[in-house]
């Protein structure tokens, strides 16, 4: 008898950690990677939910859409970044880890973009003027000196870009957030590691000792990692999730490397009409609460969406909800006028002045 074709879906949005990214099928051959994969002893290769640690669990209770889980695997399908945009409180960031507690691939790696954000230290730092007061103190050294080439190590940390680029087994999972706040150049600064995924480091290069050096990484499961020549270059292309409250536009050769997922909008007016007044928020709400604290919140969570179906609170996000419903809980405040009051300042509209 024929079988039942196979979900082509490695991320399922279950919240249940397994092994399904290993049903990734070869990338693209216009998405070529060749490195060597890194000393087993190196490798984040976490394979059950016992074993991570408690800052991994932060996806556990996002709930994926349809769409979002279409996009999810199209982007690891194709080894391509995924662009998240949507309002604040909707849930960018969290999909990150939700991806990487899903499919056992680590605590995602972080960077928080500003407008001070370069590639460079995205990439890796080089300590220049710690490495210049150890030689004062230990006298001049000459480059070729052995010394030199198992010290210079100490000096070089990579940063959460470059830790996501080891050649490890398994990808990493990468969220760049806010991509909107850097400054105009860096979106077109990121186009050949969004093609290549490698980069050099020069300090590291230039050394006439051509053996691995020991450096610092971004990862605290992972502290340390050797490098030959200077070069580091994946051996799985990471899933990068940037996100981004779409306040700028980006130029068309960086968009082009992207897919694009617009987060929905749970407490959106649409979102209460098309899913049955609240349908998907509610679900949202159960999964971080327990029937006890649904039924003690229950009277804030219905004038929230009455409020929504009426349309008098238009802008507001999902975790402003979440919020309102713990302090209903776990708040110890007196009077209901006290508590109202609060519950009001926790609810109002995004773009209303708060005085």
């Amino acid at each position: 008898m024929p079988t039942e074709p196979q979900d082509w879906k490695v991320y399922t949005g279950s919240r249940l950690p397994h092994d399904g990214i290993s049903r990734l099928p070869p990338p693209p051959s216009w998405r070529p990677v060749a490195a060597p994969v890194l000393k087993e002893r190196t490798l984040l290769d976490w394979r059950g939910s016992d074993e991570w640690p408690e800052s991994a669990r932060r996806g556990q209770h996002f709930e994926a859409s349809p769409t979002i889980l279409e996009m999810v695997n199209a982007a690891l399908y194709l080894r391509r970044p995924l662009l998240v945009t949507g309002r604040p409180g909707s849930g960018k960031s969290s999909l990150a880890y939700a991806v990487a507690y899903e499919l056992a691939l680590g605590t995602p790696l972080r960077w928080s973009v500003t407008s001070a954000a370069t590639l460079r230290d995205a990439l890796y730092r080089y300590d220049a003027i710690g490495r210049l007061q150890d030689e004062r103190v230990r006298g001049a050294v000459m480059e070729s000196d052995p010394q030199v080439h198992e010290r210079m190590g100490r000096y070089v940390r990579l940063g959460p870009l470059g830790t996501a680029l080891l050649p490890t087994s398994r990808p990493r999972v990468l969220l760049i957030d806010e991509i909107d706040k850097s400054d105009l150049d860096l979106p077109n600064d990121l186009l050949n590691i969004f093609e290549e995924g490698e980069f050099e480091i020069p300090e590291l290069r230039r050394l006439a000792h051509a053996g691995p050096v020991t450096v610092f990484t971004d990862d605290p499961g992972q502290p340390t990692v050797e490098i030959t020549h200077g070069h580091v270059r994946c051996a799985q292309f990471p899933l990068m999730v940037l996100t981004s409250n779409g306040e700028r536009d980006f130029p068309a050769a960086f968009l082009r490397r992207c897919l694009r997922l617009e987060m929905p909008n749970p407490t959106g007016q649409r979102a209460v009409d098309d899913n049955a007044k609240g349908k998907r928020l509610l679900e949202i709400m159960r999964l971080h609460f327990d029937d006890r604290e649904m039924a003690a919140a229950e009277g804030v969570i219905e004038t929230f969406l009455k409020r929504l179906s009426d349309d008098k609170l238009s802008n507001v996000a999902t975790d402003q909800l979440l919020n309102a419903v713990h302090f209903v809980v776990h708040g110890q405040l007196g009077s209901d006028d006290e508590r109202q009051k609060v519950l009001d300042a926790l609810t109002q509209e995004l773009t209303r002045s708060t005085g």
